[in-house]
Formats: C-alpha cells, sequence, structure tokens
C-alpha cells in the first residue's frame, strides 16, 4: 500500500509538471524504479506511459480549448511524432542507447545557457511560419523527437518546447500546448508496442492516471493563467533538474 501512495503522489506530480513545461518523467520514471526495483524496466516504463498519456490528454483537451493554434498544420505532425516514438522503440531493441546517454547533459545544458541567454525567447508568440511550411517544419521536429522518447525519452516534453519555440517562434504558452499533443501521440504508440508485449501493469497504471490527471488539471490551469513568463519560469527549473539528473546517471551511477 505504501508502495502504491508512493507512485500515486509522485504521478500527481509528474502530471503538474508535464503539463507546464514537459519533463514530467524526471519525477515518475525514477520514483517507480526506486519503488520496483525487481521488476522489468519495459514494464514500469510501459505503466508510467500508460498512467502519463490520460494526464496528457486531458492537458492538450485544455490548450485546445484556451490556446489558438493551427491545428490543421499541425496534427499532421503529431501523426509523424508517433511514427517517430514507435520507430525509436524498435531500434532500441537493436541498439543500445548507452551513448546517447552520455551525450544527453552536454545538449540539455546547451538548451539551459541558450534560454537564460536569450532573456526574451519564448514571451511574445510570433510564429515564423504558416500553411505547408509550418507543417513541414512542425513535422520535421516532431518526427526527430519522437524518434527520441521512443529511443531513451528523458525531456521529451521539455525538447519538444524549445524547439517550437526556438524553430517555429511560439511564446512558451503556445509551445506547451503544441508539445502536450505531440507527446499525446509520442505516447500512445509506445503503449502499444509496450502493451502488446504484456509490459503493462494495468492496476497501477490506473491509480497513477487518476492522480496524473489532478495534476495536470492544476499544471495547465496555471500556466494559462500566468502565461509564457511562468511556463519559462517552469521550463528553466525542470531542464536544470534534468541537466543534474542525467548526468547522475550517465557518470555517476
Amino acid at each position: 500500500m505504501l508502495e502504491l501512495a508512493t507512485v500515486a503522489l509522485a504521478s500527481l506530480l509528474a502530471g503538474f509538471i508535464d503539463a507546464v513545461a514537459g519533463g514530467g518523467g524526471l519525477v515518475l520514471t525514477p520514483a517507480l524504479f526506486s519503488t520496483y526495483p525487481a521488476a522489468m524496466p519495459a514494464t514500469l516504463m510501459g505503466s508510467n506511459k500508460s498512467a502519463a498519456i490520460w494526464g496528457t490528454g486531458w492537458a492538450t483537451l485544455q490548450y485546445v480549448r484556451r490556446v489558438s493554434l493551427p491545428w490543421r498544420n499541425l496534427l499532421p505532425a503529431a501523426v509523424l511524432a508517433a511514427l517517430g516514438s514507435f520507430t525509436g522503440a524498435w531500434v532500441l531493441t537493436h541498439v543500445s542507447p548507452e551513448g546517447l546517454r552520455k551525450a544527453l547533459p552536454a545538449v540539455l545544458l546547451a538548451v539551459f545557457l541558450y534560454t537564460l541567454a536569450k532573456k526574451d525567447l519564448g514571451r511574445e508568440h510570433a510564429p515564423r511560419f504558416s500553411g505547408r511550411a509550418e507543417a513541414m517544419v512542425a513535422g520535421g521536429i516532431a518526427l526527430a523527437v519522437g524518434f527520441y522518447d521512443g529511443f531513451f525519452g528523458p525531456g521529451t516534453g521539455s525538447f519538444f518546447v524549445f524547439l517550437f519555440v526556438r524553430v517555429l517562434g511560439y511564446d512558451f504558452l503556445h509551445a506547451s500546448a503544441t508539445a502536450k499533443l505531440m507527446n499525446l501521440l509520442t505516447n500512445a504508440a509506445a503503449i502499444a508496442l509496450f502493451a502488446a508485449k504484456g509490459h503493462v501493469w494495468w492496476h497501477l497504471a490506473g491509480v497513477m492516471a487518476v492522480t496524473n490527471v489532478a495534476g495536470s488539471l492544476l499544471g495547465t490551469r496555471l500556466a494559462l493563467k500566468h502565461g509564457a513568463g511562468f511556463v519559462r519560469g517552469v521550463f528553466v527549473l525542470v531542464v536544470g533538474a534534468l541537466i543534474l539528473k542525467t548526468a547522475f546517471d550517465a557518470f555517476i551511477r
């Protein structure tokens, strides 16, 4: 019972973080692995995503209602994100992600420093593309980050947010809304693979899904209320924490 309460609380916090700036896996994934050390990693990842998709879905719905985005241009990109995630998961069955694990802290550090240096980054919503051009650029981002999510995963939401801000010219609020849509599809693709192989604890995922949605509800409301500046602040904190966590996993553990 204590184990279930622990991961349920972690799922609540993960839902909040993920709804605002991405990176909820920073909380929930370590909680699952430390609480159930004897479980197969694939089973914990499958249970993780099977819970997180509900919070992501709820956040996506709230953003769709309140944030104006060119959804017609972004939906094809979401499909490419799912394709990338499924392909990445398949590649993971053949190739070790160890090299990427060691490179990740440096990549995240570059994102962190760039965001801090560009004080106005993501504060104003000024899309650089429209129509087919926007769909193609968003699709390229979605395919690449989706592949990363399926192959490795940590920081996927944060990478989506950063690239939509830096490349597409979105502010942090619109980028977070778009990232939710992409993450919804990447999670769905990964769940399909994990579930087909029996790597989901549905009883655990069900409880975590309820608390994840509660956290997502709170995070989405705060993001919509306080806008891009608030999302940027949370984004910087999350990426900073991701740098420390991924560096520890790659070089110390």
